[in-house]
């Protein structure tokens, strides 16, 4: 018969291992999902987009994106590096699918980083319609993809600094979507082209804005490599997006490789960077926001 344990240290150990094994929410090993939900959103994006390029779903060729240097080419693909390069925000989007099935790359709440690599993937079509078209709908869809990804950086910056939760995210996003919307039917304005991309620049400046903020109050600041490479790839594509539009020094209109197709690539770039700066700042308590 075995003896009473007076110190009690055997239902410590018990206890301490519940309290090690139940601290960290966080799977033991990589889940498929989010990669397998953000490849099945590129597949189905794209399929969806060859057709309407096959059918003509989106319109005639009015022009839009002219002012991207690119000379329009006969075929499918009136702009075919501005188009293809769009692949990059693609595989960006996979990348923060393939990287939020690990154990540390959840952001602050279950399913936004996978609900990110969507939004990212969804980038590609939506800039390749306009790209491949020059049609008004093509336009509308690369402006909407636009407000999608930086309206996503606001929301979840604002809800890490109020406490709230998933349906705030959707509420704001949602918001801040229709607000651009509504901003970029107003016209063309000197330097930025549109109403719509000047919304679009707004939105990243409160990000950052939010997000400095942020790190000063944070337990557990995220790491300035991945913010750096984030800012630092953005100023560089702004840079380039510049001198690149039409009539700019280096605007060629027939050069295979396009001043905007390296936006494309360096704004992917900043894009899965951005993501990987989310989920380096993650606390373990701050996955437990609420849902409101």
């Amino acid at each position: 018969m075995r003896a009473p344990d007076p110190t009690g240290s055997g239902a410590r150990r018990v206890s301490g291992q519940a309290d090690e094994s139940s601290s960290d929410p966080r799977p033991a090993r990589r889940s498929p999902g989010p990669l397998l939900v953000a490849a099945a959103s590129a597949v189905l994006s794209l399929l969806l987009l060859g057709v309407a390029l096959r059918l003509g779903w989106l319109g005639a060729d009015v022009g839009r994106g002219a002012e991207f240097c690119e000379a329009p080419h006969p075929g499918a693909l009136r702009q075919p590096a501005n188009t293809q390069s769009n692949l990059g925000f693609v595989l960006a989007g996979l990348a923060v699918g393939w990287y939020a099935g690990r154990p540390r790359g959840r952001l602050a709440r279950r399913g936004l980083a996978t609900t990110y690599a969507v939004v990212v993937v969804l980038l590609g079509p939506g800039s390749m319609a306009m790209h491949a078209t020059r049609s008004e709908l093509g336009g509308r869809l690369d402006q909407l993809s636009m407000y999608l990804v930086a309206g996503f950086a606001v929301a979840y910056a604002g809800i890490r600094a109020t406490g709230r939760g998933v349906v705030t995210l959707v509420v704001l996003l949602g918001a801040l979507v229709a607000l651009c919307d509504t901003i970029g039917r107003a016209g063309s304005l000197p330097v930025v082209n549109n109403a719509g991309n000047a919304a679009f620049g707004v939105l990243l400046v409160v990000a950052v804005a939010v997000e400095a903020r942020l790190r000063g109050s944070a337990g557990r600041p995220g790491d300035l490599v991945w913010i750096g490479g984030a800012l630092g790839a953005m100023v560089v594509a702004l840079v380039t997006w510049t001198l690149s539009r039409t009539g700019a020094p280096l605007c060629d209109p027939d050069a295979w490789v396009q001043g905007h197709a390296v936006w494309h690539l360096l704004t992917a770039v900043s894009a899965y960077c951005l993501y990987r700066y989310w989920a380096s700042a993650q606390e373990p308590a701050e996955r437990a926001l609420p849902d409101t």
